[in-house]
């Protein structure tokens, strides 16, 4: 492996002084250093290999630091660990603040929601993060936020709403009214519903359980990663968002949903049931398009696309079914 050079990023500046600034930091010669997103790096020396993850505040990392601690002494290992590599001081570039986790060398297969095996394997390890959180959380409680949902799902279809000029021109009027239909159904529902999202016993909620944030480790081992979303509530809500995120892969069948007995249990309450309803994932994805300006990317516009209109009827069958039980 070629040693890294200060100009092997060509034109950004700003990865070459980073670079820069590790190599004079590490007492460690550094051999590679690949960018994995936003703020967050591979870094490689003659001996270790870590991951160095950028925090806009000291006390963000430090609270990152003393929770994944904290997981590990109530008994759940299986997520990354901060480490102290040797350097000359604390890691700190251009108001960003770096931490440092031990590297998990990944399987060869990435985790996907694409096999049933992994779809049941990440609910039951979320559900073990859920049952350890439980007994530590209110430690928490002064230092993360409480979630709010209904506040967060409002704020989301008012931006999604917003950029109707020029979501026009992708999405016709019809299934952009009938989105928002459902938006609005779900939201009244679950403001009906208010009690059922705040009800104790609370977790600390994982609050982003996208398939990358499970790593299957080179020993076949699942881990959770990435906690820097993480709030106080009911364990309800992480069960809301990854239920969104495998109904895709369910092509969007509501009897293959109840299957899954964490999920089943909570089929009983009107206010998950409006929560299902509610189009996370198209306005998360057309926000976050339209924010970064992305939508130029035709291959990313038709992920979103095929999310909105491919999956439509799809969908609508399975809300169908939902609002008809409310009838």
């Amino acid at each position: 492996m070629k040693a890294m050079t200060n100009n092997i990023y060509g034109d950004d500046p700003y990865l070459n002084r980073l670079l820069s600034y590790f190599q004079s930091q590490f007492y460690e010669k550094i051999i590679r250093m690949v960018p994995i997103r936003n703020h967050v790096f591979l870094v490689k020396t003659e001996k270790h290999t870590y991951i160095l993850k950028g925090y806009q505040s000291y006390s963000r990392l430090r609270l990152q630091e003393a929770f994944t601690e904290t997981l590990r002494k109530e008994g759940f290992s299986k997520t990354y660990m901060f480490v102290s590599p040797e350097v000359k001081e604390p890691l700190f570039f251009e108001g960003t603040y770096f931490g440092c986790t031990k590297y998990i060398v990944p399987h060869k297969k990435e985790f996907t929601f694409h096999t049933e095996q992994n779809r049941q394997e990440g609910l039951g390890l979320l559900e073990q993060f859920h049952q350890v959180t439980a007994s530590f959380e209110t430690r928490y409680r002064t230092l993360l936020a409480k979630s709010d949902l209904i506040e967060k799902w409002s704020k989301r279809m008012h931006a999604f709403s917003s950029k109707s000029p020029l979501l026009s021109c992708f999405i016709n009027k019809p299934y952009f009214s009938e989105i928002m239909s459902w938006a609005n159904w779900s939201l009244d529902g679950m403001k009906k519903n208010r009690q059922f999202f705040q009800n104790e016993p609370y977790v600390i909620l994982h609050g982003d359980v996208a398939h990358h944030n499970f790593l299957r480790d080179s020993a076949g081992n699942l881990n959770l990663i990435d906690f820097d979303l993480i709030t106080i509530g009911n364990r309800a809500l992480d069960i809301l968002q990854y239920a969104n995120r495998i109904l895709p892969f369910l092509n969007w069948s509501y009897d293959q949903l109840t299957g899954y007995k964490q999920i089943q249990q909570f089929f009983q309450e009107d206010g998950f049931l409006y929560a299902l309803v509610y189009p996370a994932d198209i306005f998360r994805e057309w926000n976050r398009l339209i924010r970064e300006k992305l939508y130029p990317d035709k291959d990313k516009l038709k992920q979103v696309m095929d999310l909105t209109i491919g999956q439509f009827y799809e969908r609508k069958n399975f809300i169908d079914q939902i609002i008809r039980a409310f009838l």
